[in-house]
């Protein structure tokens, strides 16, 4: 008889719930290792049709694993499983595994699609780079309003400029120095390290003929089309390009109830960033192009219509279409030069 595993994972001990014909035949838990947990399922569980487990920080790791070891791995959606765990007297972590073991065998969950290790490693070096560009931010405003209340303004400027005009200011407080260019020399060196990334990333997007296609559109950067890429992985993965636009949470919600039927903002599900770099592209698209196409034609009529930040959302999601499209296909973004009166 078929036997149906829950997972309740956390970072030291993975609780498993083993079960069978709608009862529970075996409870326990080992450390969080995918090699431990699955000598330990053929052990308790030699017919098991299905193993699932939510998504977390482990869920990459564990199903790939997991896969490699022959189990029939499931990933499913955590929001939606938190409904069914809530119903449960105790929020214990072994009743989350028994309540995943039947929602196992009921079949009651949405599969989630689990990125390969290659695209995570593109997705690991385009957050890398963003979050060292933030701090690089944050450590230059935090020099800037340090050496403000001691009166000394630092003028406009990034990179070199930004250096220079800092090293002339402290230079002039012998009590300042000491402590300003401590934190200058960090922010040198983070701008040294973000160089690098950027380096990587450029050359990663070179190396794919995919993102040498996107690349192509006005407005699509290295960095838009390996984060697109990486986030949708195999075009195959949606049967209709028109999908994707929701899915990165570009299109409106919508409540239904009886006499009330509205649609109200955008959905914002999904990819948070890859959401906001496609907005970025869009007003790329809209203001400084310098190739015309039928994209930023539409964009530019339907902003006359309804705003330049709404016109922004609609052009974000026909580009995600288009993007798609274009992986799908093969082709390259047809653009034509821009005329001048």
């Amino acid at each position: 008889m078929a036997q149906y595993i829950g997972l309740d994972v956390s970072l030291k001990d993975t609780f498993i719930s083993v079960c069978e014909d709608g009862r529970r035949i075996w409870r326990g838990k080992c450390p969080s290792d995918p090699k431990i947990l699955a000598e330990m399922i053929y052990k308790r569980a030699p017919n098991v049709s299905r193993v699932v487990f939510e998504t977390g920080p482990l869920s990459t790791w564990y199903y790939h694993e997991l896969t490699a070891a022959g189990l029939p791995a499931i990933c499913i959606d955590a929001r939606q499983a938190k409904k069914g765990l809530d119903m449960a007297h105790n929020k214990t972590d072994a009743n989350d595994a028994d309540g995943l073991a039947h929602l196992a065998e009921a079949a009651f969950y949405k599969q989630v699609r689990v990125k390969s290790y290659d695209n995570m490693l593109v997705r690991t070096l385009v957050t890398a780079r963003t979050q060292l560009l933030k701090m690089q931010l944050q450590l230059s405003n935090q020099i800037r309003g340090l050496m403000k209340t001691f009166g000394l303004i630092v003028p406009k400027g990034l990179g070199r400029v930004f250096d220079g005009h800092v090293c002339d200011l402290a230079g002039s407080h012998p009590g300042l120095a000491p402590i300003i260019l401590p934190l200058l020399a960090v922010w040198r060196e983070l701008r040294v390290k973000v160089a690098g990334l950027s380096k990587q990333l450029v050359g990663t997007a070179r190396q794919s003929k995919q993102c040498q296609l996107l690349t192509s559109i006005p407005g699509v950067g290295a960095l838009t089309a390996c984060s697109f890429i990486a986030a949708i992985e195999d075009p195959a993965n949606f049967a209709r390009s028109r999908s994707v636009g929701a899915w990165l949470g570009l299109t409106t919600r919508r409540y239904q109830s009886g006499e009330v039927d509205y649609d109200g903002h955008i959905s914002r599900r999904g990819d948070v960033y890859v959401r906001g770099l496609l907005y970025e592209a869009a007003t790329v698209i809209l203001t400084r192009a310098h190739a015309d196409s039928d994209l930023r034609q539409w964009g530019i009529k339907l902003r006359e219509k309804v705003g330049f930040k709404r016109a922004a959302i609609a052009v974000a999601r026909k580009l995600s279409v288009v993007m798609h499209a274009m992986l799908k296909s093969g082709e390259c973004f047809e653009r034509r030069p821009v005329t001048t009166a």
